[in-house]
């Protein structure tokens, strides 16, 4: 018997070798020339922040080194571009197999830059009148969805308006869904909890939506469920202005309740952090305003200037202590975030501080106004700020002159103060309404 052996081409392996490798190349020559491109005009290091540090062996790389490379190559985007560009020029140029044919293209060439504009916009119409089309068919199907979801959300909304917090009106959807072997919708599930949407949580300041290892390490909702707290925590990003106006606090809707081991209603302050350095908030201005409490306390403030004006309070101290504080500005450059707003919404609490050691919380514009609270008091503290407004308030637990419930105490001090038109009058902690 014999055997033979198959037949091997050297020529071709080798042939289909240089292929791949020449292919391999290619691709990756393409792709780094179009990363550098991007790169020169658009550093997107602040979007992947989160996934840094990278660590590659014994190659550590965190998003600031990150950050710095990117501006150092977007230093110079021309050179950034030409570089790029050639690149992927010598990419392409490796498959060129014919000069002579890529010539005859190129001396070509004039004749189709002179009739380019023509072609160009036959093509641009067409892809106009096509997107035109296709927005035309999303804006018809975009108000059948709207519709639709108005329409399957309503139990969550009218639970909402019923007073029910988010919890509870969520929990007896749930219940009634399962019951009646129904489907609802939920506006809740259907879009992310959001600042701007006026849902609690615990919101690591500039971000929009609640941070969820904040939520984890602090415990939130861990000794109690039903815990419907605002909660701004600052860091070291200044943040250009934080506004919370027409909102509900504390016991003053139904089926609210303070947080477990909370009595405050309302509490804006720096930190004292065991075993750390106490932080404060610094300010550029902060204006509280038309807004009901219990009782109302400042202490602990060191401003610039200071308006108590137009508030009325069911006994009120107001002690004006001389101090020598600056103007002050809080800016940030391109880092700074932008505003965080939110205008309706029934919260248990509203707390915001900064609970890093050493790190004090800084807000260009902090802008509190119609906050409607029972069931404890509101207390600021331990800020610096450039302007502090305190006006056309009511305050009072209906327990007479002799019990201060507006307090500005001797800790409070300003450079300058505006004190007028604050009266004492008989007032009382409103009544708990179903919204």
């Amino acid at each position: 018997m014999q055997f033979s052996l198959p037949s091997i081409n050297l020529k071709k392996i080798l042939r289909k070798t240089v292929s791949i490798f020449f292919n391999t190349l290619s691709a990756v020559m393409i792709l780094g020339g179009s990363l550098g491109l991007f790169l020169s005009y658009i550093n997107p290091i602040p979007w992947v922040a989160g996934y840094f540090p990278l660590e590659f062996g014994a190659l550590y790389i965190t998003g600031e080194q990150a950050f710095q490379e990117v501006r150092a190559w977007q230093n110079t985007p021309v050179l950034s571009a030409i570089v790029s560009g050639v690149t992927i020029f010598l990419a392409l140029m490796l498959h060129v197999n014919n000069f002579k044919n890529w010539w005859r293209a190129i001396k070509a060439s004039p004749r189709a830059i002179a009739n380019s504009p023509m072609a160009m916009y036959r093509k641009l119409k067409a892809g106009r009148d096509w997107l035109l089309a296709k927005i035309d068919y999303l804006n018809s199907e975009s108000a059948k969805w709207r519709r639709t979801f108005q329409v399957m959300k309503s139990p969550y909304s009218f639970l909402r308006m019923m007073g029910f917090s988010p919890q509870m009106a969520l929990g007896l959807i749930a219940v009634g869904g399962t019951a009646g072997t129904g489907v609802v919708v939920n506006e809740t599930i259907l879009a992310e909890r959001s600042f701007a949407n006026g849902d609690a949580g615990i919101y690591a300041a500039p971000h929009n939506t609640p941070d969820p290892t904040l939520e984890a390490t602090m415990k939130w909702r861990e000794d109690n469920e039903d815990d419907n707290t605002l909660r701004i925590v600052l860091g070291t990003t200044p943040v250009r202005e934080i506004k919370i106006e027409n909102v509900s606090v504390g016991t003053v809707y139904t089926n609210s309740a303070l947080p477990t081991g909370k009595t405050d209603v309302m509490l804006i302050e720096g930190t004292d952090v065991d075993g750390g350095t106490a932080t404060r908030l610094e300010i550029g201005e902060l204006i509280f305003e038309k807004n009901r409490c219990k009782k109302l306390e400042f202490d602990d403030i060191k401003a610039h200037t200071i308006n108590v004006i137009g508030n009325a309070s069911d006994g009120q101290s107001i002690n004006t202590s001389p101090g020598t504080a600056r103007m002050r500005g809080i800016g940030g450059g391109h880092h700074q975030a932008e505003a965080m707003i939110t205008s309706g919404g029934l919260y248990d609490r509203i707390w915001i501080d900064a609970p890093t050691s050493a790190v004090n919380g800084k807000i260009g514009k902090l802008h509190l106004s119609n906050i409607y609270t029972k069931g404890g008091p509101c207390i600021l503290r331990q800020m610096d700020i450039g302007t502090l407004t305190i006006q056309l308030n009511e305050t009072g637990a209906g327990d007479g002159f002799a019990t201060k419930d507006f307090e500005i105490k001797a800790g409070v001090t300003g450079a300058n103060w505006n004190v007028t038109d604050n009266v004492e009058v008989s007032i009382s902690e409103p009544t708990t309404t179903t919204p």
